[in-house]
């Protein structure tokens, strides 16, 4: 069996961020968008941890610790404002929640 070489990871990595960025472009739930924000930001680890383990340092996983500490904060935050605009609105679309346009 031949080990995973580092254009499969990054071929991966980039795919994901692809379906991620297209998610958020053409979805309209705020729940799906956020998981697709969250799906680019995993992409970007998985590249990261991909050249930390190609060119044996630990620089990479260094900057995994921060991103996923800032996801976690993410989530805490963007959930909290989801669940309240759910509680005002009763929706969570995007179309019905542009009380800021007008």
């Amino acid at each position: 069996m031949n080990p995973a070489g580092l254009e499969t990871y990054i071929a991966l990595s980039a795919l994901l961020f692809a379906i991620g960025f297209f998610g958020v472009l053409l979805r309209k739930n705020t729940l799906v968008i956020y998981m697709c924000l969250e799906l680019m930001l995993l992409a970007s680890t998985l590249a990261l941890v991909a050249f930390s383990k190609f060119q044996r340092t630990l620089d990479g996983a260094v900057f995994v610790f921060f991103i996923l500490t800032i996801a976690a904060a993410e989530v805490a935050v963007g959930l909290a404002i989801i669940v309240a605009l759910f509680r005002k609105r009763h929706s969570v679309h995007v179309d019905d929640l542009n009380l800021l346009k007008h």
